[in-house]
């Protein structure tokens, strides 16, 4: 509206007066902001649409434990905030027909009014009818401040008041009756029972009850006035309020459109509620839901988001959400921390710009469509036609004198008498910032250039280049001395006499990006809010900065300002931020310190905004009672930090379900868990209404987690393959405004083991696996040394074999030499007195006799040493035996040991045997065969080795082959008893024709050592 005599609302006030006096309460005190409207508070709405199949909500009431019940034509709901989960009786009972009213008595008793009588639900019984009600319509549900419980009846013939307390009931009607129904009730605050019924409204007496009869009006509903008088609703009739022994109207003006008052027609009220604040919400019929507050009425419907326009039920939980019910859905309006004030609370356009507090008290607000003042309940609205040289508005600023600027885009201008008044000089386009000293002069920052004017006057227009700049200052402000300067494009100077004296910049420690904006502490400390750095301080050429690392939750800032008690308001780009007075000091004296900020985010009312907000100044103010005005893109937010509004209801914490394996259990202590269990999910929740999206929650599992755990967006816990054992659950939650429930909620819970998890299984277990392994041990043990014995004893006999071939050679050969040679020497004895000639002879003879034995004897010597392998290759080693056997006969025998594959490594014992077998055949092949020619074959082959000794010589004794050996001999023997040793078969074919062949055949497996990973 225009203003007119720079309050703008002269001529109404008289008639509003003169109003108020005859139908309603006196006016408020005015204020420089007006009540709340429906429009900012919190809305949020539940239909078909958001899954509420709830068909028309009647009646709603909540529990100690904090569920909203809902009684709807579809039935009863238990409703957490998130979810409608429909109840029905215990043990498959039944309500008597469909609910209508609600009532939650002290004792936590759920009452429920049907199209058909009275039930009751305390948690444990239920009572599906209470006899006294019998089968009527129960309309409406009180309880009284003693306890009773009232209910009132539309009955077939006539309606009826039922009390009912400690386990009695008793129904009434007055004399002249109620008519055929009574249909609300209400107690106001001397403790007086009001009662609407059909044949008027009753203050209620049992022993005197009084009518006040209301011939042609139908009472939909009844509350209280602010100061405890009743006040009744009436369809198509609007409110009447008791005065005296009469109902009169009861007004309400429009928030909107001060002077003109709300018609009966405009009311038609069907529900009524006295909230807790003193706001009056009203349920119409039709025309969706009202709110009266101060004498100040405003609207919200189904236009505006609201489910739907016919009221059905009204309720306020205990934690001041106010709750509507319509014949489509449900609907939740809270309060929020920050207030929001759009063109429906007066702005004149939406596009808003700057906010200026002024020292009259006023707040000026600059839009794309004029200004607008709040220094009453409504503001004034000044544009072109009150002397703005544009209606697009920009910066403000007041000056020494008090007076107000104004920048628009054609021009400045300033205030007086209730008019603008334009100035010539200045900036002609955009006015970003004016700022100004106690001499008199301004600054103006526009897009081109710095504008100085003097008294009104201007004095030079310097460009921005002249300071070294490029982009346009977004931000001015002088001290005593001179003028800082903010730059979009980051950087903040210092200009003195028109000279820069100080450049600060990210390089020197000031926070990066765009500036903001400035603000001068009151100690001269310049305060800067940087679009990446934080916020920076500037104090005789010392920089500090505020940020992240320091605990704030971004650094993005886009203003700053203290409140009244010295705590600093930070807007982010992640919420409004409140740091308190003893972190900002701690910080200032130490730039290190972690700040603990408090931050309300998007649920409580703040916008987030990515880029400023503001691209002109001041973007922020401070009223002379301490509330924070800023503006943003669009609208105006309003904070006062000594009334935020708070949530100071802990929030109940329920644990619901035990789900372990997809079967669902009941979370009751005690409870016992089969075995096995593999999945366990652990289901819970805050019964806080006003913003369940916001609960915080922690939970801990004693007997297997150590810490508390966060829940994220999530009300599960979720453990898997947990040990058999005993387990406390407990959890707790914090409401949207950071208020824990410490106590929480907590169950026991045990799983049992299956018998292979139990204490005496497992002990057997160990014994078992420790004889086990004692026996393994022994096993091994024992094998192992068997087989050691066996080869030894193996080894043993082929020595002792050995050796005793060896010894009867000695003895068929060298020692029955030596006894032939003893003969000799005794018959040479005898004959050497008489016969010396034939003595001689007889010597002679025997000293080569003796002479041969020396050499078979080193010949013998020669084979047990040589009978050892030395480990060489087989081949080498047998040519080097062949040619050593060959030098000892001096035979004109020839000898050629041949190798066929590629030599691989022998165990040590085969290596011996072989050698040998080997060699005991070609001694037999020089020595006894008189052979012309050995040969001897060594293959090598993955499967077997194979040795083969062929001689061409005169054979052996088919009777010596058939018994295995030679009497008195263990060549033949030995060499099959080598053979077996190392697991070979060893075949001899002999024949006067062919000579003899000696074949060796040994397994790959047991031949070669086993080859190296």
């Amino acid at each position: 509206m225009r203003a007119q005599d720079g309050h703008g609302r002269g001529r109404f006030l008289p008639a509003l007066l003169l109003a108020s006096a005859l139908l309603g309460p006196p006016l408020p005190a005015l204020a420089l902001d007006p009540p709340l409207q429906i429009s900012q508070y919190a809305h949020t709405s539940w239909t078909t649409r958001e899954g509420a199949e709830l068909g028309l909500v009647y009646a709603m009431a909540q529990t100690p434990d904090g569920y909203l019940w809902i009684a709807g034509s579809f039935g009863i709901f238990r409703f957490d905030g998130l979810r409608f989960t429909p109840w029905q009786p215990p043990n498959g009972q039944t309500l008597p027909s469909s609910p209508y009213s609600l009532l939650v008595s002290r004792d936590g008793t759920l009452w429920i009014g049907t199209f058909a009588g009275l039930s009751s639900w305390n948690g444990r019984d239920f009572v599906r009818r209470h006899p006294e009600v019998g089968a009527d319509f129960v309309t409406s549900l009180l309880e009284a401040r003693d306890g009773t419980v009232w209910a009132g009846l539309l009955g077939r013939q006539r309606g009826r008041l039922c009390a009912l307390r400690d386990g009695e009931a008793r129904c009434m009607t007055p004399e002249g009756g109620f008519g055929t129904f009574v249909w609300s009730l209400v107690e106001d605050r001397d403790g007086t029972l009001w009662v609407g019924a059909e044949s008027g409204v009753w203050r209620w007496d049992p022993e005197m009850p009084r009518r006040y009869a209301m011939p042609g009006l139908r009472v939909a509903d009844l509350t209280t006035t602010v100061d405890g008088r009743l006040l009744v609703g009436v369809r198509d009739q609007g409110l009447k309020e008791l005065a005296g022994d009469r109902l009169v109207p009861h007004a309400a003006r429009h928030a909107g459109r001060p002077g003109e008052w709300l018609s009966d027609r405009d009311i038609s009220a069907n529900k009524l509620l006295r909230a807790r604040d003193g706001g009056l919400w009203i349920g119409s019929e039709g025309r969706g839901l009202i709110h009266v507050q101060n004498g100040l009425a405003d609207t919200f419907t189904r236009g505006d988001g609201l489910s739907g326009n016919i009221a059905c039920s009204l309720f306020e939980d205990r934690e001041g959400n106010i709750w509507y019910g319509s014949h489509k859905g449900l609907d939740r309006f809270r309060k929020l921390a920050v207030t929001t004030l759009t063109p429906r609370q007066g702005l004149p356009h939406e596009l808003t710009r700057s906010v200026l507090a002024t020292t009259d008290g006023s707040i000026w607000v600059a839009t794309n469509d004029g200004l607008a003042r709040w220094k009453d309940e409504q503001p004034v609205v000044f544009n072109e036609r009150d002397g703005l040289p544009d209606a697009h508005a920009q910066a403000l600023y007041q000056d020494v004198d008090g007076r107000l600027w104004v920048g628009t885009e054609r021009g400045l201008a300033y205030f007086a008498n209730g008019r603008f008044i334009a100035v010539d000089g200045g900036p002609s386009d955009q006015i970003h910032s004016i700022t100004g000293d106690d001499a008199g002069n301004l600054w103006l920052a526009g897009n081109k250039g710095l504008a100085h004017l003097h008294r009104g006057r201007l004095v030079e227009n310097r460009p921005w280049g002249a300071f070294g700049r490029r982009q346009q200052a977004q931000v001015i402000v002088a001290d005593r001395r001179g003028l800082w300067m903010g730059f979009w494009d980051g950087g903040v100077l210092y200009v003195k006499d028109g000279k820069v004296e100080a450049t600060y910049t990210a390089a020197q420690g000031l926070g990066s990006g765009h500036i903001s904006t400035l603000r001068l502490g009151d100690d001269g400390a310049l305060w800067v809010s940087t679009g990446d750095g934080g916020l920076s301080r500037i104090q005789e050429g010392r920089i500090t900065s505020l940020s992240i690392a320091n605990g704030l939750p971004c650094n993005r800032i886009h203003w700053s300002m203290p409140d009244l008690k010295g705590s600093l308001w930070l807007y982010t780009l992640c919420g409004l931020v409140r740091i308190s007075q003893d972190d900002v000091s701690a910080w200032l004296a130490n730039p290190s310190h972690r700040v603990t900020p408090t931050i309300w985010r998007g649920a409580d009312g703040v916008p987030l905004q990515v880029a400023t907000p503001a691209y002109y100044n001041p973007s922020v103010a401070r009223d002379r009672n301490g509330k924070l005005w800023s503006v943003g893109v669009a609208d105006v937010q309003l904070v006062d930090p000594e009334n935020i509004p708070a949530n100071a209801v802990p929030p109940p914490v329920h644990i619901e379900t035990l789900v372990t394996d997809h079967q669902t259990y009941a979370a009751t202590n005690g409870l016992r868990l089969p075995p096995l269990v593999r999945d366990i999910s652990i289901e819970f929740a805050a019964l806080t209404l006003t913003d369940p999206r916001s609960t915080r929650f922690q939970y801990r599992l004693e007997g297997h987690d150590s810490d508390w755990q966060v829940a994220v967006d999530r009300r599960l816990a979720t453990y898997t393959n947990l040990a058999p054992g005993h387990y406390r659950f407990h959890v707790k939650a914090a409401n949207n405004s950071g208020l824990w429930n410490e106590e929480g909620a907590q169950f026991e819970f045990s799983i049992e083991p299956a018998f292979y998890q139990r204490s005496w299984f497992r002990i057997a277990c160990a014994i078992l696996l420790a004889a086990l392994a004692w026996g393994g041990f022994q096993l091994r043990l024992h094998m192992r040394l068997r087989r050691m014995q066996q080869q030894l004893e193996a080894t043993l006999e082929a020595r002792v074999a050995e050796r005793t071939r060896i010894a009867r050679d000695l003895h068929d050969t060298l020692l029955q030499r030596f006894h032939g040679l003893l003969l000799q020497f005794q018959a040479a004895s005898n004959l050497l007195p008489e016969r010396p000639r034939e003595s001689k002879q007889v010597l002679t003879l025997a000293i080569d006799q003796v002479a041969e034995a020396i050499t078979e004897g080193r010949d013998t010597v020669k084979e047990l040493r040589s009978s050892e392998s030395d480990g060489s290759d087989l081949a080498d080693a047998l040519r080097t035996l062949a040619q050593q056997l060959a030098n000892q006969t001096g035979h004109a025998t020839s000898a050629a040991v041949m190798l066929h594959g590629a030599p691989d490594a022998l165990h040590p014992l085969v290596h011996n045997e072989v050698f040998r077998i080997a060699g005991e055949a070609m001694r037999n092949a020089f020595h006894h065969a008189g052979a012309a020619h050995i040969d001897v074959d060594v293959a090598y082959d993955a499967r077997e080795l194979r040795v083969s000794v062929r001689d061409d010589g005169q054979g052996i004794d088919p009777e010596i082959l058939r018994q295995g050996k030679k009497e008195g001999h263990y060549g033949l023997s030995g060499m099959r008893e080598r053979a077996a040793l190392v697991g070979g078969k060893l075949s001899i074919s002999s024949s006067p024709e062919t000579g003899t062949v000696v074949e060796l055949r040994i397994p790959g497996a047991q031949a070669y050592l086993p080859h190296a990973p």
